[in-house]
């Protein structure tokens, strides 16, 4: 099981009430939920391994220098030596340091590599896995990685993580008349605002999808720009030609790296904390008691 984490406190953040707070005041919203998500997808799913994915550089330079729009909107500070700051919630940002303690006293593998997104640790690990993957997450960039064959799928929250939609194969077609593998294809072709992508200008999802079906893939849909014979509406082959420069470096943008080199960790399920005094001290600070209480009953089973 593979999680994405910021995607999962995102959720936990703005899913659970700000009210929930250290003794000191300090909001923990984002810590306790995550823990209670973790907790419940472990009671549902019984993964054998778990990963903390981690975003080491939620926006790579080797992204921006393709697309410089990538993430741009988001983007609250610029960092001269890198990675920039970006835009988060005032009483979340403070969390994620806690977030990362607590995970790792539990001795939950925390794993983010400097110049890579969490998502380009989950398509390595992914790659590498030699059993079935369940990749949880709230961002649907990952659907790329989705592949029955290997039984790779995305668990997406619909609702916390006690209703997650289960994306197969059968679900992207059915969605969007793509698999995993043309997930990639559809998204850099209809763009993605929330990232800064800016696709092809006039080419939705259901053009991009019915374009996939025509031609196959990104290259087939270009080989018909320059085929005179091709149905291309005249609108589709001038948007098109005039988009050569984007569509040339957007796969490598939006496609996720599946080489990353990863340091050594353990990413089987702790029976109990790794460092239990140092978990003690952050559950009495932070008031996490009662929330580490359940995942540990839980690890234990």
């Amino acid at each position: 099981m593979l999680l994405d984490t910021a995607s999962l406190y995102f959720r936990a953040y703005f899913g659970v009430p700000d009210s929930v707070r250290a003794p000191d005041g300090t909001p923990v919203n984002a810590v306790r939920g995550l823990l209670d998500f973790i907790t419940r997808l472990v009671q549902d799913h019984h993964p054998d391994d778990l990963v903390a994915c981690w975003d080491a550089d939620w926006r790579p330079q080797w992204r921006v220098d393709l697309i410089p729009s990538y993430k741009a909107h988001r983007v609250a500070a610029e960092t001269p030596e890198g990675p920039d700051e970006e835009e988060t919630p005032d009483t979340l940002a403070p969390q994620v340091p806690i977030i990362a303690a607590v995970l790792d006293a539990l001795g939950i593998a925390r794993v983010g590599v400097e110049g890579y997104e969490a998502d380009d640790v989950i398509g390595t690990l992914t790659g590498a896995a030699s059993g079935p993957v369940d990749i949880i997450t709230g961002d649907r960039d990952l659907y790329q990685l989705v592949d029955d064959a290997r039984q790779v799928r995305v668990l997406y929250p619909l609702k916390g993580v006690g209703s997650l939609q289960v994306t197969d194969e059968a679900w992207l077609r059915e969605k969007y008349g793509v698999d995993g593998s043309g997930y990639v294809d559809l998204a850099l072709l209809r763009g993605d605002p929330s990232d800064g992508l800016p696709g092809v200008p006039g080419i939705g999802e259901k053009t991009a999808a019915k374009l996939l079906d025509a031609y196959g893939d990104l290259a087939g849909i270009m080989a018909a720009v320059d085929d005179p014979r091709s149905k291309l509406t005249p609108s589709q082959r001038k948007r098109l030609d005039e988009s050569r420069a984007y569509v040339a470096v957007a796969p490598t943008v939006v496609r996720v790296a599946a080489d990353v080199a990863l340091p050594d960790f353990d990413p089987a399920l702790p029976a109990e904390p790794l460092y239990p005094e140092t978990l003690d001290a952050l559950a009495a600070r932070w008031g996490l008691q009662n929330a580490l209480h359940r995942l540990l009953v839980t690890l234990g089973k």
